[in-house]
């Protein structure tokens, strides 16, 4: 890369430089997260990983790719970008773990309106953490550099997670049943849905400072902080669930809430019945609804409420399922249960 440099390019405000500064910069970060698929160092054109699927019948490859939405935004106003990342990743294999699959690696996508190798290095480093939290290989991934797009301090970040699971493990809701009982696995905060609604109601993009005061209703922490709260990634204690007991399904709460997500792990002919007085509602949800007088149908089709993931499974193995969770860090808690019927969420 020594000889490659082009004055041309960048007058137009792309300097490629910046992005191997980049690469070498991220470098220290993405060798946090290597495992035994890994196959090669960064900087090439394909990122390659060896497959191991010794003991599986039939492995099927799961995938999984997302954004942080207008999340992004909050990193930009409070300039801290080492967590976003952690988005990134969360929203992916959050979302393949709902299929019973591990992942085993990540690909993540900046473009920016300017390469600031420090600043592409601190995404990328929140990026590492997020793959370390889940187990997956950060095997590669793009920086576009896109003068006259987007404003020079601004960005965007996706990414694209790809994990295994054996076909006949993979979670088969048919045998989901009335009766069986909904576990909660609290989030950290609004995680990445739903931003626009948030930068609506606190009035961000026209009154960004009044985010950064001390908030009693919060605990003292900023309304910015809060927000900014990387989304909890669920992974290991998911697959420890998995491997201990009989789990009919998994729903990751996403934008659309409780009335979207709940329902895409339970086939026709069932119902979600969700006991609102158990759900342990975060304050910033509460403070969101007071300011932006936001109803409260509104809010569970919109928030996770503090409820970042919900499993079925079998009422004779509750108790174990909450014992194997809270030995893996998670404060899990029953919220509802199985009916009949196809209104897909019901609440009392």
């Amino acid at each position: 890369m020594k000889n490659s440099r082009s004055e041309s390019y960048a007058a137009a405000g792309v300097d490629i430089t910046a992005g191997y500064k980049s690469v070498e910069l991220m470098k220290k970060h993405i060798a946090r997260t290597k495992n035994e698929g890994c196959l090669d160092d960064v900087g090439g054109f394909g990122g390659c990983f060896g497959l191991n699927v010794a003991g599986m019948e039939e492995p099927v490859l799961v995938s999984g790719t997302d954004g942080c939405g207008t999340k992004v935004k909050m990193a930009i106003l409070m300039d801290k970008h080492d967590t976003i990342g952690i988005d990134a990743v969360a929203m992916c294999v959050n979302d393949i773990i709902c299929c019973g699959a591990k992942p085993l690696f990540f690909l993540d996508y900046i473009a920016c309106g300017k390469n600031y190798p420090e600043k592409i290095a601190e995404i990328v480093g929140g990026v590492a953490e997020g793959c370390v939290q889940s187990g997956a290989a950060l095997i590669g991934g793009e920086t576009a550099e896109h003068p006259g797009l987007m404003p020079v301090e601004d960005y965007d970040l996706a990414g694209f997670a790809v994990g295994v699971v054996d076909k006949k493990k993979i979670l088969d809701n048919t045998k989901m049943a009335e009766g069986d009982v909904i576990i909660a696995l609290p989030s950290t905060g609004v995680h990445s849905n739903g931003f626009s609604l948030v930068r609506k109601v606190f009035d961000i993009d026209n009154n960004p400072k009044s985010l950064y005061e001390p908030c009693e209703a919060l605990g003292g922490k900023s309304v910015a902080e809060t927000l900014l709260t990387p989304t909890r990634i669920y992974v290991k204690p998911v697959i420890a669930l998995l491997e201990q007991v009989n789990v009919k399904g998994i729903s990751h709460i996403t934008g659309g809430g409780f009335y979207e997500n709940i329902p895409r792990s339970i086939p026709k002919g069932l119902s979600a019945k969700i006991t609102k007085s158990a759900v342990k509602v975060l304050p910033i949800f509460d403070l969101i609804a007071k300011v932006g007088n936001v109803p409260e149908r509104d809010m569970y089709n919109t928030y996770n409420m503090g409820v970042g993931m919900s499993i079925v499974v079998p009422k004779n193995e509750v108790q174990k399922a909450i014992d194997v969770l809270k030995a893996n860090g998670e404060d899990a808690y029953v919220i509802g249960e199985i009916i009949k019927g196809d209104e897909g969420v019901v609440f009392c």
